[in-house]
């Protein structure tokens, strides 16, 4: 059991999620000033549509989770 803590331990430290990786300086960074995480450059074809689309679909899933409240 204790083999199996050791290694799990071992396993997410390294990958920064317990000990605060460089993952962890980004999401805090993008957490107070998110444009600073906002890519600007421009679409590839057929992107910006579909970036669209997917909006007006999570827009309306969004809508109808707040309309049964």
């Amino acid at each position: 059991m204790y083999r199996l803590v050791l290694v799990l331990f071992i396993t997410l430290s390294t990958s920064g999620c317990i000990l605060g990786g460089s993952g962890s300086s980004v999401l805090n960074e993008c957490r107070w000033d998110p444009s600073s995480c906002m890519y600007q450059g421009g679409y590839e074809e057929g992107e910006e549509q579909y970036a669209r689309d997917e909006a007006a679909r999570l827009n309306r899933q969004q809508a109808g989770r707040v309309s049964r409240w």
